[in-house]
């Protein structure tokens, strides 16, 4: 396992024999300082890992909640480098781990290796990006790795267990293991290929699993925590945004990372 502070956080999970929370917001959305908020809050309720999506025009692996706060966010101007300052800024108020998770366009027009040098400035601890593909991966991981930043892969249910090898080898971080063939967002039900995708990761690796992708419910995180060392949620978190002023907004998702929080502490 890699060091810095996601090593750390699954380190006290696993001292602690505790599932792990990992929770998402789109950076920008409704505001950068709703967004400086809703991080304090999630980190003060007890998210193990927090990701700030940066907003793009073309999201492919989004369902229509996260499309549609990535659309406001980029209609308000909100820039990647905006979204490094704030990064900076929670830095200097939070130690839980923070993972920008971005579309590569952005990160090409930004400049890999531009981007790196500067998350790692800034207090980032690791890349989220859902549209590299393994094979085009490697220079991007070079540098990840020469700034000190976690580089976490996705797997799709779809993933062959030679391919699921050859990503877990690249690896860094957490594996990032997707629970359903499609787009983010709430649903009932998930790929009957989980629980053996979960574990093929694991015969390759000893890196945490975390489990994404539509997960908003007790009786999801029942299902699917014995599967993963953490869960993922993020269209759940944004939609508790949707509608509402800042200090609501705040309020709510803070009480569903305890409830989540609370939820996993027991299984």
């Amino acid at each position: 396992m890699s060091g810095g502070r996601i090593a750390a956080a699954f380190e006290r999970l696993r001292g602690r024999g505790e599932k792990g929370l990992i929770t998402f917001v789109t950076a920008g959305y409704p505001n950068l300082e709703t967004t400086r908020s809703l991080v304090l809050a999630m980190a003060d309720s007890g998210a193990d890992v927090i990701e700030l999506g940066v907003p793009f025009s073309d999201p492919l692996a989004d369902g229509p909640v996260i499309q549609r706060a990535s659309q406001a966010a980029l209609n308000t101007g909100v820039t990647l480098a905006a979204i490094l300052a704030l990064v900076r800024e929670l830095r200097r108020e939070t130690g839980v781990p923070l993972v920008l998770m971005s579309y590569f366009n952005p990160i090409l027009s930004f400049g890999p290796e531009r981007l790196a040098s500067a998350a790692a400035g800034a207090g980032a601890d690791g890349l989220i990006i859902p549209d590299l593909p393994l094979e085009e991966a490697g220079p991007v991981l070079e540098l990840a790795d020469g700034y000190g930043l976690d580089l976490i892969p996705l797997v799709a249910p779809t993933s062959t267990p030679r391919r699921i090898a050859a990503i877990a080898a690249q690896a860094r971080g957490f594996v990032y293991c997707v629970s359903v063939t499609g787009v983010t967002g709430a649903r009932s039900g998930y790929s009957e290929k989980l629980a053996g995708v979960c574990r093929t990761v694991r015969e390759h690796t000893r890196l945490p699993v975390a489990v994404g992708f539509g997960i908003a419910h007790e009786d999801q995180v029942r299902v699917l925590a014995p599967h993963a060392d953490a869960l993922i949620v993020g269209s759940a978190v944004i939609d508790l945004i949707q509608g509402t002023d800042k200090n609501g907004s705040v309020s709510r998702v803070g009480s569903l990372v305890v409830e989540l929080k609370q939820l996993l502490q027991k299984l």
